[in-house]
């Protein structure tokens, strides 16, 4: 977590700070297997050098990006879960608990479906 410290001491709402932290640490215990690294100004994590999901922060919550597919295939549940998201992130709300199960879908799906992928993004 260390790559990840500076990140998180420049996010001034200690709040919002301790949520992130949370769940970057959440991440990390859930996929031990993953890389974390800060990249484009936002924490991310990878696995064999391809891009898994990243997240950003937000007046009114934290974002994560997994990419595009992935969004659109948990559509559904991302919008059953009470959150909104755009083509390529899912916004959650800082006033609300993390669906830390929906997070985990996602993260698994992307882990799976690009196990053979040799790029960073998909192609």
């Amino acid at each position: 977590m260390e790559n990840l410290s500076e990140y998180l001491a420049k996010i001034d709402n200690l709040e919002h700070r301790a949520q992130m932290e949370d769940v970057l640490n959440w991440v990390k215990e859930e996929f031990p297997n993953l890389k974390s690294k800060i990249a484009w100004n936002q924490p991310m994590f990878t696995d064999h050098e391809t891009f898994i999901i990243g997240f950003s922060i937000a007046k009114n919550n934290f974002a994560a990006s997994p990419e595009a597919i992935v969004v659109a295939r948990f559509s559904d549940a991302i919008k059953a879960a009470g959150y909104t998201h755009t083509a390529n992130l899912v916004r959650f709300p800082w006033d609300k608990p993390v669906n830390y199960d929906l997070l985990r879908d996602m993260i698994a799906f992307n882990i799976t479906d690009k196990a053979d992928c040799e790029t960073f993004w998909r192609k």
